[in-house]
């Protein structure tokens, strides 16, 4: 491999830990959540969709809307109301490495779907200033 291949290879390795550790940064300063705009996206019905896909993240969606599957691709959607609070801080220790959950509707009552450190639970939200 010839000097400048090299420092190809390096500056790609090198852009792939920027971007993976910034990744890692964010989620982990979100308490293990990806934030986007606010509430959750209505449930894709049986009957598919247009299979288009118009948007990939809320950002790309005008307003209040989130971008949602619809059963087939991902529309703008105006979204359903997003339970109170947040999710707790979870501990260095780890959790079940069991996705009991996947979204906050997933939850009874006011629980919400937070990460445990492995897999995803059911947990009592943090209300207020953290």
């Amino acid at each position: 491999m010839d000097k400048g291949s090299s420092t190809v290879c390096v500056l790609i390795v090198a852009l792939c830990a920027l971007v993976h550790f910034g990744m890692v940064f964010s989620t982990v300063t979100t308490g293990g959540i990806v934030t986007g705009k606010p509430g959750v996206c209505p449930r894709p019905r049986l009957n598919f969709g247009h299979c288009a896909e118009i948007c990939s993240k809320d950002r790309d969606c005008p307003n209040n809307e989130k971008c949602c599957s619809n059963g087939c691709g991902h529309v703008c959607m105006t979204p359903l109301s997003a339970k109170p609070g947040v999710c707790p801080r979870w501990r260095l220790d780890f959790g079940h490495c069991a996705e009991i959950c996947s979204k906050d509707r997933d939850c009874p009552n006011n629980e919400k779907c937070c990460s445990n450190g492995c897999g995803h639970e059911c947990m009592a939200p943090v209300i207020g200033e953290i």
